[in-house]
């Protein structure tokens, strides 16, 4: 499988990438792009350098909590945090629009998971911009003042803070999962079906689809202007599950294998000592 293919390394246009691809055995292959991962995960803690950012963007029904849930659940506990992002609270809007995501960032050695990103301050707030009255921005004074110019400058701020926490350990890895739009509907569809999948439906789900366009404009603009070397996107056909998941885990384990993530070894005297610390244990 070529995964380069996804990355977004030029400027692109959303309409030629397929939202759909199907990987033969592709659960069987998950299955060990798991295992790899975890033992990554492993060496970047024991190691204690770097720290990986996975961020995940899609439209609605797009699958991340699922890809989350089946991509992960052999790494350790202690070595992932997921985040999912919601309506900004009171004490959020109160802060610039990075801060909620910055303490949330992870701590070297581990993994940290972004379900829906900083990249909601340049999508949502985009198509819906009256959004970005609660943030109070003493600049902001009515929709005129939230041209394409804000938007592009919030990107450039983005691109500063992944710039800031690549210097610094942070391994940053991106994607967006590209789904069609009659895949969401059959998504949709499915959860207004199945009474055990009710509860995941709302009426805004239908509201936002109305908005598909604009949206597609959105993820456009941003993967073109925020796919840096350092921060790179890549877009993850998301119509069968089972292969967005393993195209996505692929792109993990061969991103991090370029850091060689090292376990510390021990000192000569320790090493030297060893038997002798065997031989006290099977004394008691």
């Amino acid at each position: 499988m070529s995964l380069e293919k996804y990355k977004v390394v030029d400027a692109i246009s959303l309409k030629e990438f397929s939202t759909k691809e199907v990987i033969k055995d592709a659960k069987k292959d998950l299955k060990k792009s798991r295992k790899k991962l975890s033992k990554l995960q492993d060496a970047m803690y024991a190691e204690g350098k770097y720290a990986a950012l996975i961020c995940l963007q899609g439209m609605d029904t797009s699958g991340k909590d699922s890809l989350i849930r089946e991509v992960f659940k052999d790494v350790n506990a202690r070595g992932v945090e997921v985040h999912s992002f919601k309506v900004p609270t009171d004490l959020e809007l109160k802060h610039d629009f990075l801060w909620r995501h910055y303490i949330a960032l992870p701590a070297k050695g581990k993994m940290g998971v972004f379900n829906r990103t900083h990249y909601e301050n340049v999508l949502v707030t985009r198509v819906h911009p009256e959004y970005v009255f609660g943030e109070n921005i003493p600049a902001v004074k009515s929709l005129d003042d939230l041209d394409a110019a804000f938007y592009e400058n919030r990107m450039e701020r983005i691109n500063d803070f992944e710039n800031h926490l690549a210097k610094n350990g942070t391994i940053i890895l991106k994607f967006f999962l590209n789904l069609s739009k009659p895949a969401q509907k059959n998504r949709l569809l499915r959860r207004l079906n199945l009474p055990s999948k009710n509860w995941k439906f709302s009426e805004d789900d239908l509201k936002e689809r109305k908005l598909w366009d604009k949206y597609q404009f959105c993820y456009e603009d941003l993967l073109n202007r925020t796919s840096k070397e350092n921060a790179p996107w890549f877009i993850i056909p998301a119509d069968d599950k089972d292969s967005a998941r393993i195209i996505l885990a692929k792109i993990l384990v061969k991103e991090l294998e370029k850091y060689n993530f090292t376990e510390p070894t021990l000192s000569a005297k320790l090493v030297a000592q060893l038997d002798d610390f065997k031989a006290q244990l099977n004394k008691e």
